[in-house]
This record gives C-alpha cells, sequence and structure tokens, in this order.
C-alpha cells in the first residue's frame, strides 16, 4: 500500500453528460485522492483496474477491495474523500443516474 499524497489528485473525464446520465472515467496515479465530496446522484461505479480504495468519511478511515468489472451502487448523499491505496494506477467509470 502506498501513503497518500496531499498534492496528487485524481483525474476526471466526463465522456457523457445529459439530461439522464453523467458517465466519468475517474484515474488515479498512486496516492491521488478526489478530495472531500458529496455525491448529488445516486450512482454506479465500474471498476476498470484491481485496487485498493481508502475511504475517508464521517466513519472514519477505511479500505475497500475493488474488482474490474465488478458493478456497485450507491446513494445519492454520500460524502467521502477517495483516494488509491496501491503502488499502481486506479481506473473506474462512475454513472451517475440524474432521474
Amino acid at each position: 500500500m502506498c501513503e497518500a499524497s496531499a498534492n496528487s489528485t485524481a483525474v476526471a473525464n466526463v465522456d457523457v453528460d445529459n439530461d439522464d446520465v453523467r458517465v466519468t472515467r475517474w484515474s488515479f496515479e498512486p496516492g491521488a485522492e478526489t478530495g472531500h465530496h458529496r455525491h448529488e446522484y445516486d450512482y454506479v461505479i465500474t471498476p476498470i483496474t484491481n485496487s485498493t480504495m481508502q475511504i475517508e468519511d464521517a466513519d472514519g478511515t477505511r479500505h475497500v477491495e475493488i474488482k474490474a468489472g465488478v458493478s456497485y451502487y450507491r446513494l445519492a448523499g454520500v460524502e467521502h474523500n477517495v483516494t488509491n491505496a496501491r503502488d499502481t494506477p486506479m481506473i473506474f467509470v462512475e454513472t451517475e443516474l440524474k432521474r
């Protein structure tokens, strides 16, 4: 596992953004993070790489394993910071459901 770098920010590339959905490809170098944020919409995450996320939220800090191709769903309102906790790049696609 790597130590998070306060200067490293994940890169977000929006592929689709319309009235129904927003699809964003997130790329994280080792230690990169999203910064604390709140999800406005329900969303689905589809990992492209196997990796370990460090999640920081109101409950504390934990590590979550993600597997390429294994999607998961969360409700709007989630507040957290996500950091790549591995020494290899982490990539996932986030699909926000606007309706």
